[in-house]
Formats: C-alpha cells, sequence, structure tokens
C-alpha cells in the first residue's frame, strides 16, 4: 500500500493537517467579531488536509529529487528567517516581524535596493495589519507596539 514516496508524504501530511485542525479548533472564541480567529487557521488545515489527500493519489515518477549543494545553503537560511519569524511573531508583533523578514529575505535573495526594499517591507505589513484590523476584525499580533 505505502509503495511510494509520495503516499509516504502524504500520509504525513495527514496527520500534521490533522493534528493541526484538532488544535485550530481549539483555539479561543471572540464576542463581537464577525471572523473569529479560527477561521483561516481552520481553512489552511482543510485546504493542507486536501491536498495531502489528492497527493496519495497522484502517481509517482519514480525521480530522485536533488538539491544542488550551492542552493542547500540559501534554502537553509530562508528556512533560518521563517523559524525568526514564527518565534517572534507574538512578542515583537505582526508588523515589525513581517517588515523585517520581508526585508531580510528580499535583501538576502538577491533585491539590493534599499530604499524600494524599505518601503515595501514597512508599507507591506502595515497595510495588511490595518485590512485584517480594521475591515476584517481579525486581530493579529501588536506585540510591542501600542496599537
Amino acid at each position: 500500500m505505502l509503495n511510494t514516496k509520495n503516499k509516504k508524504v502524504s500520509l504525513v501530511l495527514m496527520v500534521v493537517s490533522i493534528i493541526y485542525l484538532i488544535l485550530s479548533f481549539r483555539l479561543p472564541s471572540y464576542a463581537y467579531v464577525p471572523i473569529d480567529s479560527d477561521v483561516i487557521p481552520i481553512a489552511l488545515g482543510f485546504i493542507l488536509l486536501l491536498l495531502s489527500i489528492a497527493l496519495f493519489f497522484i502517481k509517482d515518477t519514480g525521480e530522485k529529487v536533488k538539491i544542488p549543494m550551492n542552493d542547500l545553503i540559501p534554502i537553509l537560511i530562508v528556512l533560518g528567517f521563517i523559524l525568526f519569524y514564527i518565534l517572534f511573531l507574538e512578542l515583537l508583533g505582526f508588523i515589525i516581524v513581517t517588515a523585517l523578514f520581508i526585508f531580510f529575505s528580499s535583501w538576502y535573495l538577491g533585491y539590493k535596493k534599499f530604499l524600494s526594499n524599505s518601503l515595501v517591507s514597512i508599507f507591506l505589513p502595515v497595510a495588511i495589519y490595518f485590512l485584517f484590523v480594521s475591515f476584517l476584525q481579525i486581530q493579529l499580533p501588536s506585540g510591542i507596539l501600542p496599537f
């Protein structure tokens, strides 16, 4: 039954998505908000579950994927940026951590125009934050910022 890598990976992803969904359903609900804080995590959990089920039925080509060694270090560094993002999201807040993530990720990956990189990395998280908080009424972590 589990003779291909696609089936093995899909079963692992199914277990991860089920655990994620269980934890998502345990998120606290907030009164007086039209869209609760668990809507997006639950939707993402179901999307992951559906995609892992689809992966189970996709035929495996049998080709091995080889990542060149010179590409492995940038991948690991970007994964480090993502880990930093996850660890400091609640502490520093969405706006600060997202701005730092966008700036340093794009800078590391080769976009060296400092001014435009800075403007995008500042204005995009601010716009997303106020869109979520004002229009969708979904609270994002404010962290050390006073709003």
